[in-house]
Parts: structure tokens; C-alpha cells; sequence
């Protein structure tokens, strides 16, 4: 009987294993994944200074806000608790706000103290292109690899646990 009952079991693990599978096969991106190299970009911040891929040679804390988007205005205070802790600081944290100027200020006020910013509209996406964002928001962790191309670390960032000093 308890043979009987354990093969049970495990053909039930069986099934939900393979649903869970296809649920996360099916899950939509919301930019490039973990392992994944960030395409070419070359922009400006909101400072005027020059950012772009070849630019980041340590671990980059990355974020994509948008000014219309909910979630973006709840995840946003979490972001800049957490790029406080980046170590390298300000220079290893880079936040674009896409959308109408004038409404991305206030965004951009919050995130310049910490991060590189950049204020893009929809139109004129550079950075969004380079990691394909799809979703707003994005938080991303990317890093040169051992060749030295910039891919994607860490594509889940919890933004709850702060950063661990190198």
C-alpha cells in the first residue's frame, strides 16, 4: 500500500512540475534575461554626462521607470534605499524615466542623488533598445563578463536585502 501511495505521489510531483514549467515558458519578458548581453548604447544623463555599455565595468544596478506606471511609483522608494548600498555608489547605478518630461521630474528628482539618470520618451529609447525592455519596472543587475561583454547578473533583483560590500 505504501508503495501504491508513493508512486502516487510522485506521478502527481510529475504533472505539477511540467505545469509549472510550461507556466514560466509561457511568462512574458520583461527584458533580457539573466546571462544575456546588453546591446550597444550611448546616451546622456540628465547632468549632461555621457553613459553607454562600454562605460560599465563593474557590477551596474539598473532600473527602467515610467511617470504612468503604478507599480513603478511604489518600487521606486525601494530602488533608491537600495542603490544607497550599491557599493561604488552613484556611479554603479544607472535609472532611465521614460516618458513626457514634465511629468518624469519628479522621478527624476528622487533617483538623481543616487544614480546616473537618464529621461527618455518612447520615441527615443536608447538604453531601453540595449536591454529590450518590454515592461516597466525593470530592475536589472549586469556586469562585465570574463570576455568583458556587459550581460545581464542578476535579472530579479530583490530590492528588500541590501547589497553585500565587495
Amino acid at each position: 500500500m505504501d508503495l501504491l501511495l508513493t508512486l502516487g505521489v510522485i506521478k502527481r510531483l510529475r504533472e505539477h512540475g511540467e505545469l509549472l514549467a510550461m507556466r514560466v515558458a509561457d511568462r512574458p519578458r520583461s527584458a533580457i534575461e539573466l546571462g544575456e548581453p546588453v546591446g550597444e548604447f550611448t546616451t546622456h544623463t540628465v547632468d549632461g554626462e555621457p553613459v553607454g555599455r562600454a562605460m560599465m565595468t563593474g557590477t551596474t544596478l539598473v532600473g527602467f521607470f515610467t511617470p504612468t506606471c503604478g507599480p513603478c511609483k511604489e518600487r521606486l522608494p525601494k530602488f533608491v534605499e537600495y542603490a544607497r548600498t550599491m557599493p561604488g555608489g552613484r556611479d554603479r547605478v544607472l535609472a532611465a524615466v521614460v516618458g513626457d518630461a514634465d511629468l518624469a521630474a519628479p522621478m527624476v528628482a528622487e533617483l538623481r542623488s543616487v544614480a546616473k539618470v537618464v529621461s527618455q520618451t518612447r520615441n527615443e529609447e536608447p538604453m531601453g533598445a540595449a536591454f529590450e525592455i518590454m515592461a516597466f519596472p525593470t530592475v536589472l543587475m549586469a556586469a562585465p563578463d570574463a570576455e568583458g561583454d556587459v550581460v545581464v547578473t542578476d535579472d530579479s533583483v530583490d530590492l528588500s536585502r541590501p547589497t553585500l560590500p565587495v
